[in-house]
C-alpha cells in the first residue's frame, strides 16, 4: 500500500514540476501536492488523497502500522488499487492536455 502512495505522489510531483518550472517541494502530502497543480479535484478524489495518505507509514509508530496492516485486507487493497490507478490515468490525461 505505501507504494500506492508513492505511485500517486511521483506524477504529482511532475505536474508540481511542470506547472512551477521548480524542483518539486520535500513533501509527501498528496492534498498539498494536488493543490500546487491547480487542477480540479472533485471531493471524492480530495477523499481518496486523504485516505492514500495514510499508507505513507514507512517510519511511523509500531502500533500505526499494526491497525493499518489489520485495515489493508485483500479486499481493502485490491479496491484501493483500482481506485488509485483510475486517478492515476486521470492524472496522467490531466497531465499531457496541460502540456499541449
Amino acid at each position: 500500500m505505501f507504494f500506492v502512495h508513492i505511485y500517486l505522489e511521483k506524477i504529482l510531483k511532475a505536474m508540481v514540476v511542470e506547472k512551477t518550472g521548480k524542483p518539486a517541494p520535500y513533501v509527501h502530502d498528496l492534498l498539498d501536492l494536488a493543490s500546487i497543480t491547480e487542477i480540479e479535484f472533485s471531493e471524492e478524489q480530495k477523499e481518496l488523497l486523504r485516505e492514500i495518505n495514510t499508507f505513507n507509514i514507512r517510519a511511523r509508530y509500531d502500533n500505526y502500522k499494526s491497525e493499518f496492516y489489520k485495515r489493508a485486507t485483500k479486499n481493502y487493497t485490491s479496491e484501493h488499487f483500482e481506485l488509485a490507478d483510475k486517478l492515476y490515468i486521470w492524472l496522467e490525461k490531466k497531465f499531457i492536455q496541460k502540456k499541449k
